[in-house]
């Protein structure tokens, strides 16, 4: 049998799913041909990092990293339980999905459910569901918090969703057993830094205009202080030999006078490339654009070692 190939188990704003053939050509020349350490410090979807996984089998140790421990605990829990969380997924599905046609009752589980999210359980299976049925139920499949970290997105249009995808919950969790997953502020992610070390940064994204900020995937903001001191951890890895690809927005795409990322990568390497945006309120917002992937290296533009 053909192994089935892990994807990302959530919907996420900034997924990286369409801007990895650009990261691809991006990577350091040897990449793979040796005992390398992926290290993704903002996981996120984990987009890049299943990608990694699928088409690099004899790489590597793969360490990864977020912030969100709702999102963390998730990982841990396809990674150590994955029957028993299909098992409960499945239970919401089969009794969102009877809901169909009674629209006030799909409400009101709906928000049943959010507000048991919120509350904070203790039970970590639990807890990895909810946050996958929210995120597959939810508007445009957002996850956004208030100032009291409380998951506060509202209902979505969304007729029967697949709720619980047993098969890729399984490859998930066989993919996961080659992962360490962290949950903490990116820096610390510093001790796994070494000359065989790839770190791959995508930060919550600088926002395009005022309108577009979207800073509340946790209840602290990633304002442009922080994207500075993600700059200086990045100068640190340069210190350390360490390669490094970095991605986002390009604000300057968007108004010429705003040089904030040429200027502070300024000593790197800054390329512009096209990608797509299929999560924003706005329909018409969605599409492509430039964002910027950036490294500390000089790297080919070649489709040469590119696989099918």
């Amino acid at each position: 049998m053909v192994r089935k190939k892990a994807k990302p188990f959530l919907k996420w704003a900034g997924g990286k799913g369409q801007l990895i053939s650009e990261i691809e050509k991006s990577l350091p020349e040897n990449f793979g041909k040796s005992q390398s350490i992926y290290v993704e410090p903002f996981l996120g979807s984990g987009a890049v990092l299943f990608w990694m996984l699928n088409n690099y089998d004899s790489v590597f140790r793969a360490v990864v990293n977020d912030i969100n421990s709702e999102l963390i605990n998730s990982y841990k829990v396809i990674a150590s339980n994955p029957i028993e969380l299909i098992q409960l997924l499945q239970v919401f599905e089969g009794e969102y999905h009877s809901l169909e046609n009674v629209q006030e009752e799909k409400k009101a589980y709906y928000y049943k459910k959010r507000e048991l999210f919120n509350s904070h359980s203790e039970d970590k299976v639990l807890k990895a569901a909810l946050l996958i049925f929210l995120n597959k139920t939810c508007f445009n499949g957002l996850y956004r918090v208030n100032k009291n970290n409380e998951f506060n997105v509202p209902i979505g249009s969304y007729k029967k969703p697949m709720i619980c995808d047993r098969e890729n919950i399984l490859a998930v969790s066989n993919a996961l057993q080659r992962v360490e997953i962290l949950c903490g502020d990116y820096e610390g992610t510093i001790k796994f830094a070494n000359p065989m070390s790839l770190f791959y940064f995508d930060p919550p994204y600088r926002p395009l205009s005022s309108t577009s900020s979207f800073t509340s995937y946790t209840s602290e903001q990633f304002n442009d202080l922080e994207q500075i001191r993600l700059r200086n951890f990045c100068d640190k890895l340069d210190e350390l030999g360490v390669k490094w690809i970095l991605s986002n927005s390009d604000t300057k795409g968007k108004n010429p006078n705003d040089t904030f990322f040429d200027d502070i990568y300024s000593d790197y390497i800054i390329s512009r490339v096209k990608a797509r945006r299929s999560i924003n309120a706005n329909p018409l917002k969605r599409g492509e654009l430039n964002e910027l992937i950036i490294t500390n290296y000089n790297y080919e533009q070649t489709l040469s070692f590119i696989r099918d």
